[in-house]
């Protein structure tokens, strides 16, 4: 008679050839029934269900990953599923460096306005940086210029025949950066590289998302990343380890709204901060005036608001916290009015800001897709409900800094209705005062 202890491992054994099965065959394992300790390790094991203190070590040498539940095994060879998005990557095999072309260019970049006395510190400041190999953090307000900030890093490493590249979160923003850069450097070839351009990967100034940055294994020797404080790169340590993976100089991050990580770095001296709070033409930021009112008359309220742009010819961005409130107000209110809905999942989005710019549209009903990355001369902002936990203190400062912008109208209007005050609203209202105290 069999003991207990020896029925119990049958069991064990087989619910386990049968729960693996299916696994088995993927990983074409020749399953050979067995009833000893031997075979139910060689199950787990080529199940990638149990690893030896080897396996256990492995590490992806594209993103860095080194957990053992995301590396799996495939006819005997493991490979990384963590960053399986940007092709496959086999433990040990380092990522294919692609060869861009390099050369020294003499470049000079050409802005419509100079630089005021404090960009110009804030360049003098990340050039010192910069050379002393140092990663630099450029702290700056909305709209105070900090895509100018970088010409001057990019023209000094083109000139010195290194390569460069500019990496920012949102496409729709990738495509606004190419266009200033091309006026801003007519001579040079720049390009996009994002969803819908991805025919050419290679010239003279690189445009990307922070997803493309994939493509270039150790290829920049300044990189350019813009928005580290937005999604998706913010907090997402594998876009962080693909965008680590790509340079292999110095980096050069701009925020307006950096977060605790960030900041730690620059307190334990890892990276160098330069800061700005002051826009170009002078002006204070806008500070934002909260009305606390029942979500209905929120909207009474913003039904009359809207009338009285319209009659003074002033256009707005209301943005609002989900897509189906957004669709839900275009609904009511595009009979009546000039307007648009903008979310992320609109189509030819770039036709509707350009109508936007040439004032085809009263306003514009939109989500945090526009928080970022948008200019529209003498623009007013409305944020409906944004006591929603969608609207954090970063996107209120970042839609609010929509407001101000241009040299020619930099004053405007920034309102938040809300059912009540939340922390979000309260720190983003301190910060966006702190700045201007220090600007």
């Amino acid at each position: 008679m069999k003991s207990r202890s020896t029925n119990n491992y049958d069991i064990l054994y087989h619910c386990t050839f049968f729960l693996w099965s299916i696994q088995l065959k993927r990983c074409s394992i020749s399953l050979k029934k067995g009833r000893n300790e031997t075979c139910v390790f060689h199950i787990l094991k080529k199940a990638n269900v149990w690893l030896d203190e080897g396996e256990k070590n492995m590490r992806c040498l594209r993103c860095q990953n080194e957990d053992p539940k995301y590396f799996y095994c495939d006819h005997g060879t493991w490979y990384c599923r963590k960053c399986i998005a940007f092709g496959r990557v086999d433990v040990g095999e380092v990522p294919t460096k692609v060869s861009l072309k390099r050369k020294k260019f003499a470049c000079c970049y050409k802005l419509k306005y100079p630089l005021t006395p404090k960009q110009s510190v804030a360049v003098q400041q990340i050039m010192h940086y910069l050379e002393q190999k140092q990663d630099v953090l450029v702290y700056a307000a909305c709209g105070a210029g900090k895509t100018e900030l970088t010409m001057e890093p990019i023209q000094t490493y083109l000139r010195a025949g290194k390569k460069v590249c500019f990496a920012i979160s949102r496409r729709q923003v990738v495509l606004e950066i190419r266009d200033r850069m091309q006026e801003a450097f007519p001579g040079l070839h720049v390009i996009a590289v994002c969803q819908g351009y991805t025919s050419i990967t290679d010239g003279d100034l690189i445009i990307c998302t922070m997803h493309q940055l994939y493509r270039y294994h150790q290829c920049f020797d300044l990189l350019i990343m813009d928005e580290i404080d937005a999604f998706p790169y913010r907090d997402n340590a594998l876009l962080e380890a693909i965008a680590m993976d790509a340079c292999i100089g110095e980096k050069l991050m701009l925020t307006a709204t950096p977060d605790e990580k960030i900041l730690e770095k620059v307190e334990q001296k890892e990276i160098a901060m330069v800061e700005l709070f002051q826009r170009p033409h002078g002006y204070p930021l806008i500070e934002p005036t909260v009305y606390c009112m029942p979500v209905f008359f929120q909207a009474l309220w913003l039904l009359k608001f809207l009338k009285e742009q319209k009659k003074q010819g002033i256009q707005t961005l209301v943005f609002l916290p989900t897509i189906t409130m957004a669709e839900h107000w275009y609904r009511i209110v595009r009979c009546t009015h000039r307007c648009m809905v903008f979310t992320s999942k609109s189509k030819d989005k770039e036709a509707i800001i350009d109508e936007f710019h040439k004032k085809k549209y009263d306003f514009l009903l939109c989500t945090t897709i526009l928080e970022r990355g948008i200019t529209i001369k003498g623009i007013y902002v409305v944020i409906v409900c944004a006591d929603h936990p969608v609207f954090q203190e970063a996107s209120l400062i970042q839609m609010i800094g929509r407001v101000g912008r241009n040299i020619e109208m930099p004053t405007g209007k920034g309102v938040f209705l809300c059912r009540h005050k939340t922390k979000d609203i309260k720190r983003c209202v301190r910060a966006i005062h702190m700045m201007n105290q220090k600007a």
